[in-house]
């Protein structure tokens, strides 16, 4: 099966937590797996029945079948060869075994940014099998726990049916000035409220999830440090979508009911979206064998430390999305009949400049990885810090200049439902078109592309997520402030200003 995840011969048999099916291969087979599964959705304020059917979510959907596809289209960059079985798996699956893997990864990121133009939205599944791979390894070592082998077994399954596992780490945290323990609601954290046999009992609130509706796994993880009287939120464990203890409730994003419209130009971006969601665990019950900490917490800083590094630099996805409002930009420039207008060019340098900053510090994070005592490997986490620090920044500065390069009408343009018009619309036609040869029509799927990247729908992606995801601003200038290595530059300072006494009078 050239390029697919696994072939059927090579399946191990199905765990009994685990329901027996073929390995997903296709992203048609992908959104076929997602059917039937009644899930609690609610979006607008109703019960969605069936999500891949709904309008505003089968964007996200198709986004992450496109991750499917591109496996096939292109396995040496969206596979990889696990070395212990010989097994082809999906690269987001993979657990790395070279600086390689980690840099192929980012390579992949960026393909899949381009190729959507939005979140793809799996990525923080992949950071978190990598991260948990090293620390339970640690956890077990130093408490004789199961948890590395019980995650292996879960990373082998999930790898046999070629399945989607999403991550979810923030919790909704209630007083962000206290501690776990210290909130008047308990369940401001996910936290265990019971141990029962063979397993445990989990209650929470995990927010921001993306692509959660469209996971059959998520791995819930600690958010923060913890300490001992927070025992009980140091949990670990996988919890299948459709559990019947799991609600999800999808955010707003602007301008997402253009879906319900009908049309294929004001939305944008037709094809792509991306999803976050509210996920409520009400009492859910995980049995041992998914569960990969449970009270161990003084791993939950390692865990997350780890999670943050990898995931920081997987932000090199936003510049495949850069990638494409670059393009947007330039063509809109071209369609105005200005692209080659001193200022217009110099714009365009700009943004690729910013672009392929960001593109740097994360490749560079990930060529410079080592081994971890576990096997995989782990990226540098002061160049993923860098790259991410500047996600923070950049892409709203692209967003600037590609609405500069766009002009007012970006704001300002009628509805297709007006171009679709028969008294009006052969007048906006006439009126709004570009340049010689070009149509309105061009110039306003152009327009509605840059709107939807940088103020609709996948501007919730692009700018509100690269400023909060994997943690907001604040949360990169500490970790480089540790990082940093001040001592370490002061020494060279005086090695080569000669100073060899810094005491008065010395």
């Amino acid at each position: 099966m050239s390029g697919a995840a696994a072939s059927s011969s090579e399946t191990e048999p199905s765990p009994p937590w685990l329901k027996p099916r073929p390995p997903i291969v296709t992203g048609e087979d992908y959104v076929a797996s997602l059917r039937g599964r009644g899930l609690r959705v609610f979006l607008l304020g109703e019960r969605v029945a069936e999500p891949v059917d709904h309008p505003v979510l089968r964007p996200s959907i198709n986004a992450v079948a496109r991750t499917y596809d591109l496996a096939l289209e292109r396995p040496e960059l969206a596979t990889a060869v696990v070395s212990e079985t010989g097994r082809r798996v999906n690269r987001f699956l993979h657990v790395t075994e070279s600086a390689a893997d980690v840099v192929q990864q980012n390579k992949m990121q960026r393909r899949l940014g381009q190729l959507t133009g939005t979140c793809f939205q799996r990525c923080v599944g992949m950071d978190a099998i990598n991260a948990l791979f090293a620390t339970t390894w640690l956890i077990d070592q130093a408490h004789r726990t199961p948890y590395h082998e019980r995650l292996r077994a879960f990373v082998r399954a999930m790898q046999g049916q070629n399945l989607v596992v999403g991550g979810a780490m923030t919790d909704v945290k209630g007083d962000r000035g206290k501690a776990p323990h210290e909130q008047s609601d308990p369940d401001m954290f996910v936290r265990v409220v019971r141990r029962e046999p063979g397993g445990v009992v989990i209650r929470g609130a995990k927010a921001h999830q993306t692509g959660c509706i469209n996971s059959h796994w998520i791995v819930v993880m600690p958010t923060m440090r913890l300490g001992p009287r927070d025992r009980d939120h140091a949990i670990v464990c996988a919890v299948p979508v459709d559990h019947p203890g799991l609600t999800f409730v999808v955010g707003r994003q602007s301008c997402d009911t253009r879906a319900l419209e009908g049309g294929a130009v004001d939305v944008g971006n037709a094809r792509y979206g991306g999803q976050e969601a509210l996920i409520i665990l009400d009492d859910v019950f995980v049995p041992d064998e998914l569960v990969f900490m449970d009270g161990e917490f003084e791993f939950a800083a390692d865990l997350v430390e780890r999670f943050t590094a990898y995931h920081r630099r997987s932000y090199v996805c936003k510049a495949g999305v850069g990638d494409v409002l670059i393009g947007a930009a330039a063509l809109i420039a071209d369609y105005n009949g200005v692209p080659q207008v001193s200022h217009v060019r110099d714009k365009l340098v700009e943004m690729a400049h910013l672009n392929e900053t960001i593109y740097g510090a994360g490749i560079a994070a990930s060529h410079e990885s080592t081994a971890t005592p576990a096997g995989n490997w782990q990226n540098d986490p002061m160049l993923a810090n860098v790259c991410k620090h500047n996600v923070t920044r950049f892409p709203y500065e692209l967003a600037r200049l590609a609405q500069d390069l766009a002009g007012g009408l970006l704001a300002t343009l009628p509805s297709e439902r007006d171009f679709a018009d028969p008294e009006v619309g052969p007048l906006l036609k006439k009126y709004l078109r570009g340049r010689d040869g070009v149509s309105a029509e061009a110039r306003a799927r152009a327009l509605r592309l840059i709107e939807n990247m940088t103020m609709g729908r996948n501007a919730v992606g692009y700018l509100t997520e690269s400023m909060h995801g994997a943690g907001s601003p604040q949360a990169q200038r500490i970790q480089i402030a540790r990082q940093m290595q001040v001592e370490d530059k002061k020494a060279l300072a005086r090695a080569l200003a000669g100073i060899t006494d810094e005491v008065e009078g010395g």
